[in-house]
């Protein structure tokens, strides 16, 4: 399919949908806050609610977190969070999970930035690098837990992070940073938002950043490394076309080299290009906010596997209408429908284009039943049609490309009451079913025929590879403490993952040697596993400048595997990899000049593979930290670092993570 197809089809969308809501990241957040004084979201329901309000099990990261935190990248940030884990692999890799099931190349978690996609749909995980927006640009960011799949789109089966921008429309935000630090760590961001006329806003940003590789104490080929280096630029622009109707037109580039893992636990060099343009038109009609929105994102990642170099190239490209509208004053209504198409040629091995088409429509009804009771129900059917063309290389067995004419069909819902018992305490319940459906490289993106002393094989995709059925049920109950100016936390959750996806592994072949071909290892369906947790919150802030906050969480996760696999092999032994205890702990104080934070996190004992074994990883405390002086002019100067306790430390089974320490010279405007 060319490229024009999206842009004539958007073009006809967007003209058809002269009758759409402004879009839920066209409302102004920052007078939202203020009128509720607690963080506003619209991502669930469409329509502004207090955070704790919201249908969802949702923590909001703020800006002033954000610029508080010392941090130079996401992950590092989401880590904070109750329940968020990440197992960070290099100086510029780190995957992200949510209440368990992290691995390497993550394919669980859905990642925004303003509601486009933004996680590689070739493969289903997040290389945070590749995100063109830089930190000093963040309005919040949502992190939503456990499967969303009917209120948030495609494939959020973990969780969600939701990354949401400054405005241009209502935010005047502009910034500078320049950043150094050990480790060879050097970084440049600029940001800035114009005004042409009375009607149409545009914010342009730009960075860079570059730091040394942790020193390689694997065992594994230097040559396999790579400087973490990083480039983006980003621009959204809002034009009010008229009263009721408004364009917002977004594109970004990244254009980065990092070391990374793969699903396989071996590393990797690898360079990302990035491209994304989106568009999104908005009426605020009589017959309600309707919307209609395409973007498409380009993908290109120079890699190796295996030793054989390997070039990924994948387009994705989506169009969505949807329509937000009440009936009366106590419920609200989204329907809308989506249709996405996401192609890429087979790799390492060329010849053959893996592709497929996905139908989509969702509703959701939100009831608020009185001032104490609020209601959510939503559903979402996804019909995907998988399609092949191409040669099959020798070597791999010639099964015909009408193997891969195959129609998937899901159902995803989402279930939740949130019950205000008084102005203080707020009950919430929760009940979900979620998809993870296979990605391209499952399906057959991965074709690779190795021949050597040692072993004979081919790895390739699986067209029969059925998707991973999520459900979880969640009790949360969060209390206000106006004694120490915070609140109070507990979550419940019980989750169930059916049709788990198994690896290939080079120790066990899912089709037998043929006199045409070798054998053949893929990606299969081995079990299901069950999760059962808790998590503990707790935060405060007093008068005097000085804030805290505190979590803990707990999970324990059981698995049944299918007779004849085994999980450990197939690299799925979630019991063994997803720690049981997790703690974060932040004090912190600040005046009109100064202010000062530190960072504690506890992650449990956990067992991670390396060089096709499980290795133990000892339960570890990493600590950061940051201080901050304000300067005439809208200047900062701030000191801060992250793995401050020793010189590198043992976090998963590859690199050490690294101490680093950074001086930051920021100005906003």
């Amino acid at each position: 399919m060319s490229k024009s197809f999206l842009f004539a089809g958007a073009a006809a969308g967007l003209a058809l949908a002269a009758a759409l809501p402004a879009s839920a990241q066209s409302i102004d957040y920052g007078s939202l806050e203020e009128l509720f004084n607690e963080p506003v979201t619209t991502s669930a329901t469409g329509s502004p609610q207090r955070a704790s309000q919201a249908p969802v099990d949702m923590d909001i990261i703020s800006a002033d977190e954000i610029r508080r935190s010392g941090a130079t990248d996401l992950p590092t940030i989401l880590s904070r969070v109750a329940g968020v884990d990440i197992q960070a692999w290099s100086a510029g890799h780190a995957d992200v999970g949510v209440r368990g099931y992290n691995q390497a190349r993550s394919a669980r978690l859905l990642v925004l930035v303003n509601g486009r996609q933004a996680y590689l749909d070739h493969y289903g995980y997040t290389a945070w690098s590749t995100l063109p927006v830089r930190l000093e640009e963040i309005r919040q960011i949502e992190v939503v837990k456990g499967p969303n799949s009917a209120l948030f789109g495609f494939n959020a089966v973990a969780g969600v992070v939701n990354i949401i921008t400054y405005n241009p429309k209502f935010d005047d935000e502009g910034f500078a940073t320049a950043r150094a630090g050990n480790g060879g760590y050097g970084e440049l961001a600029l940001g800035h938002t114009v005004k042409l006329g009375d009607r149409v806003s545009a914010r342009l940003t730009a960075g860079g950043s570059q730091q040394d590789e942790w020193d390689n104490n694997t065992g594994s080929a230097d040559r396999l490394f790579r400087d973490a280096e990083r480039v983006t630029a980003n621009i959204d622009a809002i034009a009010q076309l008229a009263d009721t109707v408004e364009l917002r037109v977004e594109g970004g580039y990244a254009n980065t080299q990092q070391t990374d893992i793969i699903s396989t636990y071996a590393y990797v060099p690898a360079k990302y290009l990035a491209r994304s343009v989106k568009g999104t038109l908005a009426w605020d009609s009589k017959f309600g906010l309707i919307q209609a929105s395409a973007y498409q994102n380009d993908l290109t990642v120079k890699t190796e596997i295996a030793a054989v170099p390997t070039l990924y190239e994948n387009t994705i490209r989506v169009f969505s209408l949807q329509n937000l509208f009440k009936v009366g004053a106590k419920h609200t209504f989204r329907v809308g429908v989506e249709q996405r198409n996401n192609e890429m040629p087979t790799a390492p091995v060329r010849g053959a284009t893996i592709s497929y088409d996905v139908a989509s429509v969702s509703g959701m009804w939100n009831w608020q039943v009185n001032d104490a009771l609020a209601l959510t129900a939503a559903a979402r059917y996804d019909s995907l049609e998988l399609k092949r063309e191409g040669v099959f290389p020798a070597g791999l067995p010639p099964l015909g490309n009408s193997l891969w004419d195959r129609s998937l069909e899901e159902t995803t819902y989402n279930l939740g009451a949130v019950w205000s018992a008084t102005p203080a305490d707020t009950f919430r319940a929760t009940y979900a079913r979620g998809v993870q459906l296979p990605t391209l490289v499952d399906l057959g993106g991965l074709q690779l025929v190795a021949v050597t002393p040692t072993f004979r094989g081919a790895f390739g995709g699986n067209p029969t590879l059925e998707p991973t059925v999520v459900t979880n049920v969640g009790l949360a109950y969060d209390r206000d403490m106006p004694q120490f100016g915070g609140k109070v936390g507990v979550r419940l959750f019980a989750q169930k993952s059916e049709d788990l996806k198994g690896q290939p592994n080079g120790a066990q072949a899912d089709l037998p040697a043929t006199p045409v071909s070798l054998p053949v290892y893929t990606f299969v369906n081995i079990g299901e596993s069950e999760l059962k947790g808790v998590e503990l919150t707790a935060e405060g802030r007093y008068a005097d400048g000085f804030h805290w906050s505190a979590n803990y969480v707990f999970t324990d996760v059981e698995e049944s595997i299918d007779a004849g696999y085994n999980a450990a092999t197939r690299y799925a032994a979630f019991a063994a990899t997803t720690p049981e205890h997790r703690a974060n702990l932040n004090i912190g104080w600040s005046n009109d000049q100064w202010s000062v934070d530190t960072f504690a996190r506890y992650e449990g004992d956990k067992a991670l593979y390396y060089n096709a074994a499980l290795q133990p990883v000892d339960g570890h405390m990493t600590f950061a930290g940051r201080v901050a002086r304000e300067l005439p002019y809208g200047m900062t100067l701030a000191l801060s670092g992250q793995n401050l306790l020793d010189d590198a430390q043992r976090q998963t089974s590859g690199l050490a993570a690294e101490r680093r320490v950074f001086m930051t010279l920021s100005k906003d405007w």
